[in-house]
């Protein structure tokens, strides 16, 4: 951890889920496009997005929302482990998953299902949110809030994040982070005014009053947000204006925020560090992105200033027309053969991204006691290495869903594979990619260091 305050997240969690392929014709019996060749990606959504995001901050996070037995409600669970803490409540029904069709990146349409609501609250719960110094309720509507509203009234948290379906904010709440559409809607104003700037202060104004709020902060977009105490409001710009996918855009705002606040921030502040957050979130991808392309800590990424985001190194490479490599592996004690492999594999192309378990992934390839290197450090190292322009985690036992997402030209994999069980062979044929192996220096493993290391004590 990075001395960062802890984060109790409440909410309602959403399974999210984007089919993204190209569309290049209509189909036959209705003027609707195809899609094809559509890659899938799964991520947490609502409240688990959020407190997500609050945990690559570097920041210990425990997320109570509403979670089932269901198979979504599986799949969340095993993409929440690596990250935070749960306290699951019962659910009346599936959990809620939003699935979004794209092509080429943009929206075409979205398939919801999944009934299931927080049925009621534990102990558990209303201990965790007694006992928290930081509370951020994301509220989407599906019963987590309402479940809890005495307890968090008793208790008013830092942020609440509010969405259409949701019910207003608990009086005492510092900062309330509706978006524009919301705030006219809790203000009563109907959504006619959406854009107008002196509406927005209107509603914000009126919502201070109205939830008896620290401050509220309403999000524009691009324009950034605007910031009132009930009086003439503060106007946070955007300071800058990507064309990028915004989903997820509020869950950043509404993590960073709290997060800020959580650490001693002025709320002033808060909302002006969220408004910066929100816009780089935006310019990197938003959420569509967020469990293939970036899994490394905040803490591990500055740790090493050498190591460039993987977005922008693919984006610079592919812009010069090069050859993108990448790598994988474990990479728990790196020794001389892993700096061989990868110094070989960087002279293929023109970047080499580097493809590492989680420590989740780690400990069910490997047992218990693996790894011996948390994954902070592991980047950390891999990120030093001159070779290496760029770390990419996963979280499953096998890289193929991380593989679709970076697509690269060429998978180098240590030579102990035969070129007929290559797992990821097939799947690099897709888009033209080539896999390779690369020789082992030999007599250099892991677990040889460790079993001379242990002969050793």
């Amino acid at each position: 951890m990075t001395g960062r305050a802890p984060l109790l997240v409440v909410g309602d969690a959403l399974l999210d889920r984007d089919l993204d392929g190209h569309a290049d014709r209509l189909a036959p019996d209705a003027p609707v496009p195809v899609v094809a060749d559509c890659a899938e990606r799964l991520r947490p959504g609502g409240a688990a997005l959020a407190a997500c995001l609050a945990a690559r901050d570097g920041r210990e996070v425990t997320l109570v929302a509403g979670v089932g037995e269901d198979p979504a409600s599986r799949e969340l669970t095993r993409l929440l482990e690596p990250w935070l803490r749960l306290i699951p409540l019962p659910l009346t029904g599936p959990l809620s998953e939003k699935t979004r069709v794209l092509a080429r990146g943009r929206p075409v349409t979205r398939l919801d299902r999944g009934s299931g609501t927080t049925r009621e609250a534990t102990d558990a719960a209303r201990a965790a949110i007694r006992g928290a110094p930081a509370v951020l309720v994301s509220d989407y509507g599906r019963g987590t809030a309402d479940a809890l509203r005495d307890v968090l009234t008793g208790h008013p948290p830092l942020v609440w994040d509010p969405h259409p379906r949701g019910g207003p904010p608990v009086p005492g709440t510092r900062l309330v982070t509706p978006a524009e559409q919301e705030a006219h809607r809790f203000a009563g104003q109907g959504s006619g005014a959406v854009g107008e700037l002196r509406a927005a202060a209107r509603a914000a104004a009126t919502l201070v009053e109205e939830l008896r709020a620290g401050a509220v902060a309403v999000t524009l977009g691009a324009r950034g947000a605007l910031l009132s105490y009930g009086d003439q409001p503060l106007l946070c710009p955007a300071p800058e204006v990507h064309g990028a996918d915004p989903c997820g855009a509020g869950d950043r705002f509404a993590a960073t925020a709290a997060g800020l606040l959580a650490d001693g921030a002025l709320v002033g502040e808060a909302v002006e560090g969220a408004v910066t957050a929100a816009t780089a979130f935006v310019g990197e991808g938003g959420a569509g992105t967020l469990m293939g392309l970036s899994e490394v800590s905040t803490e591990a990424a500055e740790a090493a200033e050498s190591g460039d985001g993987v977005r922008a190194v693919l984006a610079r490479v592919r812009a010069a027309h090069g050859t993108v490599v990448a790598a994988g592996g474990c990479f728990d004690l790196l020794h001389a053969g892993h700096v061989r492999l990868l110094q070989a594999a960087r002279r293929l192309g023109d970047c080499l991204v580097v493809c590492v378990n989680s420590d989740a992934s780690v400990r069910r390839r490997k047992g218990a006691g693996r790894p011996l290197t948390p994954l902070d450090d592991r980047v950390r190292v891999l990120l030093a290495l001159g070779c290496v322009d760029a770390v990419a985690v996963f979280d499953e036992d096998t890289p193929e869903r991380l593989l679709a997402e970076l697509r690269p030209d060429i998978w180098v994999k240590g030579g102990d594979y035969s070129g007929a069980d290559l797992p990821e062979a097939a799947l690099l044929q897709e888009w033209g990619g080539q896999a390779v192996l690369l020789p082992y220096l030999d007599g250099r493993s892991s677990t040889r260091l460790m079993t001379r290391a242990a002969g050793a004590l």
